[in-house]
């Protein structure tokens, strides 16, 4: 279960904190209707600035990347809060089946004065990436490398076809020791 009550010692994430309940105060006095409580986390890494999520049951929780936070902090303040609280807000208030950054995300993001882009421009060059292991597989006419991820997913019972040969796609060797 989630906690109530937020604290956060950074002063930084104090300040996106701050903004996220101003924001959501802007909403709820133009609309009229409650957009509810959001948890905060900054928790993300890679090259997203912010996400909003749905949990099916709950609260709806947006992370951010603490590092670019800390290397963009005005920017971010005034695109990147508005932009994943505009998420909460339009859906919240719209529903669930808009787009992500449709018309109604849209209208929030211009109640917020905030420009309505998708992508920020910050400089991910320091931010952690994953890097995915590579799993050598075996069609009918040549080698494939898989990701991690496809590879779990075949071990799991999901099949991958050669977009060429439409063979299946075969393990050549168990080199992960969890594979053995």
């Amino acid at each position: 279960m989630d906690n109530p009550i937020q604290t956060f010692d950074n002063p930084l994430q104090q300040q996106v904190e701050a903004r996220t309940q101003q924001l959501l105060a802007t909403a709820r006095l133009h609309f009229q209707q409650d957009p509810g409580r959001v948890v905060i986390r900054f928790d993300l890494t890679g090259k997203a600035a912010g996400m909003a999520m749905f949990p099916y049951r709950g609260t709806p929780v947006i992370r951010y990347n603490a590092l670019l936070l800390a290397e963009n902090r005005e920017d971010f303040l005034t695109r990147t809060v508005p932009h994943e609280v505009a998420h909460v807000v339009a859906r919240q208030l719209f529903g669930k089946r808009i787009k992500p950054h449709g018309a109604e995300w849209r209208q929030v993001m211009q109640l917020f004065g905030a420009e309505a882009s998708r992508c920020h421009n910050y400089d991910v060059s320091r931010s952690v990436r994953r890097r995915l292991k590579r799993y050598a597989y075996r069609c009918g006419c040549r080698t494939h490398q898989l990701s991690s991820i496809r590879h779990n997913r075949v071990k799991r019972g999901q099949t991958y076809h050669c977009l060429a040969c439409k063979q299946p796609l075969i393990a050549l060797e168990k080199s992960d020791p969890s594979d053995r």
